[in-house]
Order: structure tokens, then sequence, then C-alpha cells
């Protein structure tokens, strides 16, 4: 059973604190997943988990051992890094085994580990060629068979896709989850990247300058996003943002925005008067003659499965996802309508979810 528990984690270089109060607890099996923008601190709590850096206060916690002190090579993790650093003068199959070598393992069962490594990772064929000869998601299956082999009890990701191409990453998305799948390691990934949160996590962390804003399923976050900066940052398009000011409407609650009264959830927690701001995916609006929200067309976006019509709207751009098939002039006006239910309302003061 291998979890992972960060109590009260914090982290200072001199009198600069970068991260405070990190806590929250990582199930045996879980594929995790940090989640932020450069200079969230996602990478360096990472390093901490690995014993790369120190942990200036809290507890670090592996399979309930405290570890902030002890040596990476005695924590029982493994760690993928974002460039392969695999060696370039060993073959493929020198490199999946030098830590088993290192370590001074019997040499039948270095090679039985190394073999099922490469079998898992469809290596087979290639465990006797140069890095070299190999592409870009060939050496980063190098680099997990690598890992791998040391059998560790944790699985630490470090935005290992971030080199590759575009249809190279939603390949090695799917092979490294069907890895976890099959493997059942504890894994904790970090990206900047949202789509591959979504499609491989069971949990996401949301972090921001250094603290959590949001922890959840990809379900959770996208759906009930805690604050205005996670609706922000996760979704394919950009979320659209209305301010306005919450009133009864109709004996429920309701926003005066620019756009005009946009009806709310009736189980909204909100008090008339208060400042809010609507967050309204583009995924959820629908074109509608008839509806509440006037913008001018500018241009529409061709995505191959649907489009992305790009307005101007009452604060600014408005997007909205449509049929590939619509067609819309430019300057032509365009009125979009939202159910209440599927609008998100966010205090404007604090930007957490009401």
């Amino acid at each position: 059973m291998a979890t992972v528990e960060y109590k009260s984690i914090g982290k200072s270089f001199g009198a600069f604190n970068i991260m405070r109060d990190i806590s929250f607890q990582i199930a045996d099996r879980q594929f995790v997943v940090l989640l932020g923008p450069s200079g969230c601190g996602k990478t360096t709590l990472l390093r901490m988990t690995a014993g790369l850096e120190s942990v200036s206060e809290g507890d670090l916690m592996i399979s309930g051992r405290r570890v902030n002190d002890v040596h990476p090579r005695d924590r029982d993790i493994a760690m993928v890094f974002q460039n392969y650093a695999l060696y370039p003068t060993m073959k493929v199959y020198e490199n999946i085994a030098f830590s088993l070598e290192v370590a001074k393992r019997p040499a039948a069962e270095i090679k039985q580990r190394v073999e099922r490594a490469a079998e898992i990772l469809n290596l087979t064929p290639y465990l006797q060629r140069y890095p070299k000869e190999l592409s870009g998601g060939q050496r980063q299956r190098v680099a997990m068979g690598r890992a791998m082999v040391r059998e560790a009890a944790v699985f630490l990701f470090d935005e290992p896709l971030s080199n590759l191409d575009a249809k190279l990453r939603a390949h090695m998305r799917t092979e490294i989850r069907q890895l976890h799948n099959r493997l059942g390691t504890t894994t904790i990934y970090v990206t900047h990247d949202q789509i591959e949160a979504m499609t491989m996590a069971d949990t996401i962390v949301v972090m921001r300058a250094g603290k959590i804003e949001q922890i959840g399923s990809p379900d959770d976050v996208y759906d009930r996003p805690a604050s205005k900066y996670v609706a922000d940052f996760i979704g394919g398009s950009a979320i659209n943002f209305l301010s306005g000011v919450v009133v009864a409407d109709q004996g429920g609650p309701a926003a005066d925005t620019k756009a005009g009264r946009i009806k709310l959830d009736p189980a909204l927690t909100a008090r008339p008067g208060q400042r809010v701001i609507c967050g309204l995916r583009p995924t959820d609006v629908t074109v509608d003659p008839e509806g509440l929200i006037a913008a001018r067309s500018m241009l529409v976006e061709r995505m191959g499965h649907d489009a992305q019509l790009c307005c101007e709207g009452p604060e600014g751009q408005f997007l909205a996802i449509i049929d590939k098939a619509a067609r819309f002039e430019a300057g032509a006006e365009v009125r979009f309508a939202i159910a209440p239910e599927k609008v998100h309302v966010f205090d404007a003061e604090s930007e957490s979810r009401l």
C-alpha cells in the first residue's frame, strides 16, 4: 500500500516564502495530477516529494513514514523527467537496466524485469538500439521503463510530454494511463496542460501561486469550479464572464448584467445586492434568436467536429461552440441563451463560487 500525504507543507528560499500550508492526501493506486501555470509551485511540490528539494515546514509522509529527511534513493519512488535523460552511449536495454545494475541486483532478475517492462511498453524490438535511433515517443517509453523496473511504490512524472508534438502527446496520454491501470502504482503527475489533467487524472489538484485552489475529480473541477480562477483555467475554450448584481426575479435569483437580467439557479446562495461574476461556458450557451445575450459576430474558427464562434460581447470577447455547418456574417448580431443551472456564479470580491 502506497499513500502520499502532505501535512501543512511549506517551502521557502531564504526569506521568500513560495508555498505554505499545503495539505492533502493521495490514496493508494490513485493517479493524481498537479495542475497549474508556470510558477504555481507544482514542480517544487513534486521535487520535495522526490527528495530533490528540502521541505521547509510541515510533514511529508509516504506510506505512513515521515520522509522529510530521507534520501531520495530510500523513499521508494521513481521519477520520469521532462527531458528523457537517457544515456546516449547505452542501448535501450542498458538504459532500462542501469539502476538495477547499480543496485547490484542478480543478472537473471535484471533480465526478467527489463524484458517485462519492455513487453508492457512495446519496446521489445528496440532493446538493442541506441536512443538516437528512437522516436521521441519511444525515448519517453524508455524513460518510463527505467522507472518501472525499480518497482517503486510511487511514480512521479514531471511534465513528461511537453517535448512531444500534439498527436504524439495524445497517444502517450493513453499509454501512460493504460500503464497506470495495469500496474496500479500510486502516481503523481505534474502538468500545465489542462487537457492532460482532464483525460488522465483520478483527482486533479489545481494550484495557484503556491496554494491549492481546488481538489476534485475532472468532472468536479469542470462542472463545479471552486473559484473564478479554476473556471477560467479548466476548459477547452475560455469561459465567458459577465459582471452583475444579484436581484430577486419572480421569486428566484437573477443577476443584472450589461447583457440584461440573467436567471440563476434557484438553489443559489446569494443575497440581493451582492456583486457577482457570472461564468458562461462556450459549450453551454446556445444560439437563440430570442436569447437574452446579444453579441456581434467576428470570426468562426473551424475545429473539425464543431466550430467556435468569436463575438464582441457586452464585456469584450464572447465565445460559443456551434455547429460547424452554421454560417454567420462578420458584424451580424447573434443572440444567445443559457439555462440558469449552467451559469457559474462567483462572488465579485473573493472570486469564490457561490
